[in-house]
């Protein structure tokens, strides 16, 4: 989309209802910024972030007195982390680290522009929400947004595994901002049992219902959710390719193909898709291959008729079957 003559210029347009100056001097007022003289440690995580990821330059960070735990990256221009002291708090250094590096990957791959804007559309809906069909049409927007912020998370843990590289530290971390500081009681393949659980939603499509309705809204997969596609991404060998030297350069952007990039996010829908043992899902692949092999039986007896008429030289010469 964004290779669309004037799309990021419609979505600062938008992203404008909320303004990244008034953010940043909310930030600078209220807030510690990182530097070399203050949280000199998380500095140090945010400049070896950016070094790792290649970035051109270090973004600035804030931490916030917030105990509940979080961490965001927002703005358009220049986007800024901010992490709350309840986060700082509850990681240790190498866990730290990975949630640091996952918020310089949303600045690296440009998502705080569409966030920005998500939470902008957020807000003018609830604007005209006494509007119907303004409300609905905005809405219908900020449901896909939804979703893919969802998806921008996963790719940000992935950055934030590359940059740590330490995949304990990042099931640790997701761990904590499950069930809180007390890593001793937690078992990493229980969770991952537990993970595994939540898929299947028990075979039960009540529950699956009940997944769908609560994923409405949310910015963030479910952190059991993020453990698992972590777990499976770091054992499918992109990972280990990536850091042995194999990944895209910069001088290749004027090469790439839109059509290539959509393809492929259509092959890792269906790849996630086929991997789920959610039962509403199944049902809804069962529909889809079902339909598509009532489209294949429909097409093969219209060339079957065809061939009757003297269209189709295989049933012509004998060798068709009928």
């Amino acid at each position: 989309m964004r290779s669309l003559t004037g799309f990021d210029q419609v979505l600062k347009m938008l992203s404008g209802l909320f303004s990244e100056r008034a953010l940043r001097m909310m930030f600078l007022g209220s807030t510690v910024r990182v530097g070399q003289t203050q949280f000199r440690d998380i500095h140090d995580l945010l400049r070896d972030s950016a070094y790792i990821l290649d970035m051109a330059e270090v973004p600035d960070l804030y931490v916030m007195n917030e105990p509940k735990p979080n961490a965001m990256a927002i703005g358009v221009d220049k986007p800024f982390i901010v992490l709350t002291s309840g986060l700082v708090d509850m990681l240790d250094p190498e866990e730290l680290r990975f949630v640091v590096a996952h918020e310089v990957g949303h600045v690296f791959s440009g998502h705080a522009l569409y966030r920005t804007m998500l939470y902008g559309l957020t807000a003018l809906a609830a604007r005209i929400a006494w509007i119907p069909l303004g409300y609905i049409g905005i809405r219908a927007i900020v449901t896909a947004l939804e979703e893919w912020q969802r998806k921008s998370e996963l790719s940000a843990d992935r950055a934030g595994l590359l940059a740590g590289q330490d995949e304990s530290a990042a099931k640790r971390a997701l761990m904590k901002l499950a069930g809180g500081p007390r890593l001793a009681e937690m078992n990493a393949e229980a969770f991952l049992e537990q993970a595994r659980e939540y898929d299947s939603a028990n075979g039960d499509l009540r529950d699956a219902f009940f997944k769908l309705v609560q994923t409405q809204g949310t910015s963030h997969p479910f952190a059991v959710v993020r453990f698992a596609e972590i777990d499976r991404w770091a054992s499918g060998g992109d990972y280990e390719r990536i850091l042995g030297g194999d990944y895209a350069r910069r001088d290749d952007d004027s090469d790439a193909s839109i059509s290539d990039e959509i393809k492929a996010g259509a092959r890792s829908y269906k790849e996630s898709w086929e991997r789920s043992q959610d039962p509403l899902i199944g049902m809804v692949k069962d529909i889809g291959s079902g339909a598509a092999r009532a489209a294949e039986g429909l097409f093969s007896r219209l060339g079957g008729t065809r061939g009757n008429d003297g269209g189709d030289d295989t049933n012509r010469n004998g060798t068709g079957s009928n």
